[in-house]
């Protein structure tokens, strides 16, 4: 994770997987990806907790950047940044 002020991030698109049981917000954020530019962040929202591994590690293994997450009213905002 990085030293970036999450509650301060611009984001071009936002995935609401609120809802959604695993491997469900994971393959949201998957598709989403290719909805934002190369250096551009995405946010996905989800409120089932392996979200919070599951997301980290997928966007690791591709070259994306994790900036991490923010707990908001009954649901995590996690941040990625598209890299490639």
């Amino acid at each position: 994770m990085s030293d970036v002020d999450l509650s301060s991030i611009e984001t071009t698109a936002t995935i609401d997987s609120r809802g959604s049981a695993c491997p469900g917000p994971l393959l949201e954020a998957k598709k989403g990806i290719g909805k934002v530019k190369v250096g551009e962040t995405m946010e996905v929202y989800s409120n089932d907790e392996g979200t919070r591994v599951d997301v980290k590690a997928w966007a690791n293994k591709v070259g994306h950047s994790y900036l991490g997450f923010v707990e908001a009213d009954g649901y995590d905002k996690h941040y990625i940044t598209r890299n490639k």
